[in-house]
């Protein structure tokens, strides 16, 4: 086994290469399934590492480390997307694309994956098994984990276990947050139209107010979580836009509304999403219109194994110490969209100290101003060149 104080000493050697590499990333932020900059600065410095790659998933790349012996393959994952907002920071790495931004820190996850590729691949003569290098483009909005599975990420050499990270500013550099089991939600976008018949607001008889109709739908809605839903499988329901009439004198034939839901497991996402269809339909229906949901399935829950989280808290305790670890008492109604990793193998996935109180680190993701304390991408190159070690030595 590669002693701890051997791979500190790499990662602090390269600890400058991987900021800069970070800060380049950041300053060319590229959306989902856009991301081909980022994809050949990745495949360049794969190339300059001798590491053998594979483009995937239109913008994604899978590199593989081949230890000198043959046993499991682990996977490590970073994504690559960034987000549709302006940078708002003053620091000499702000991005350069106007209306794009790193602003949920998969610059970081990026510059943290290769990283570890670097140590790895100089260790490749003592591992037995092989490490994949999993690159994912549209993690915020397009789920692009789901094709790189269906094209085979997984398998050739199949993939026995999976370890991935993401930052996390709520939580100080040097510390890391765990959970096991239930981490992130599901989440699934809905449309509701209300169909009515428009008539002069002077005579209603004539007409059917979809507008009225909408206003029984959203209160019979909130129903659903309060009184359908066991308390002990959360769940949120989410109205967020309403769109409805032409004039203050016309009875409105048409509204429309949009809105998400968010659930912990597979029963109350199944009961949740029937009774919202139950309720737009009948209600509509009883009042003389028309009402239809449209439900685009987005991520499913992300539910950690055990045994992998297991590895995640150990090598946190050797490298971080007892007091730095973190345990999640609750899952986030966030969403992720590593559950398809997880739903394929073993996997983990934990959150990474990158918040630093003293330098006034605290921006949370998806914000103008979010920033990092880059100090933290050391210890994420170490904690994922330990779990991947770990792993394939157990």
């Amino acid at each position: 086994m590669v002693d701890n104080d051997y791979l500190k000493t790499k990662a602090a050697e390269i600890e400058e290469w991987i900021i800069n590499i970070r800060r380049d990333f950041h300053k060319y932020p590229e959306l989902g399934f856009e991301e081909y900059r980022t994809r050949d600065k990745i495949i360049e410095y794969l190339e300059e590492m001798n590491i053998e790659y594979n483009i995937i998933a239109t913008t994604g790349v899978v590199g593989i480390i081949r230890g000198k012996e043959k046993g499991k393959t682990v996977a490590l994952r970073a994504d690559m997307d960034a987000l549709p907002m302006t940078d708002k920071k003053e620091v000499s790495y702000k991005s350069k694309i106007n209306g794009k931004m790193h602003s949920c820190g998969h610059d970081a996850h990026m510059a943290i994956l290769l990283g570890a590729a670097k140590i790895l691949q100089e260790l490749k003569g003592s591992i037995k098994g092989n490490i994949k290098l999993l690159f994912q483009p549209a993690e915020e909005t397009l789920g692009g984990a789901k094709p790189m599975i269906e094209e085979g990420v997984l398998d050739s050499p199949y993939v026995d276990g999976i370890f991935g990270l993401h930052v996390d500013n709520s939580l100080e550099k040097g510390t890391i947050g765990i959970r096991y089991g239930q981490m992130k939600a599901a989440s699934d976008m809905i449309d509701i139209v209300i169909y009515g018949k428009n008539s002069h607001g002077a005579y209603p008889q004539n007409g059917i107010d979809a507008i009225a109709i909408a206003n029984q739908v959203m209160s019979s809605l909130q129903t659903i979580v309060s009184r359908n839903v066991d308390p002990r499988s959360s769940a949120v329901l989410t109205i967020g836009t309403i769109k409805g009439g032409y004039a203050r004198n016309i009875v409105a034939d048409k509204v429309e509304m949009e809105g998400i839901v968010r659930t912990l497991n597979r029963e109350t996402r199944k009961l949740v999403l029937y009774n919202i269809k139950n309720i737009v339909e009948k209600v509509s229906q009883s009042m003389g219109g028309k009402g239809e949901l449209i439900r685009t399935e987005g991520y499913v829950a992300l539910n950690n194994h055990d045994n992998m989280v297991n590895i995640v808290k150990q090598n946190g305790l050797e490298l971080l110490g007892k007091e730095n670890i973190y345990e999640m008492p609750y899952p986030s109604f966030g969403v992720e969209d590593f559950s398809f990793f997880t739903e394929a193998r073993p996997s983990a996935f934990f959150h990474l100290g990158s918040g630093n109180q003293a330098k006034g680190i605290v921006e949370g993701g998806h914000t103008p101003y979010f920033d990092i304390d880059e100090d933290c991408l050391a210890d994420g190159v170490l904690l994922q060149v330990k779990n991947a070690l770990e792993f394939l030595w157990r």
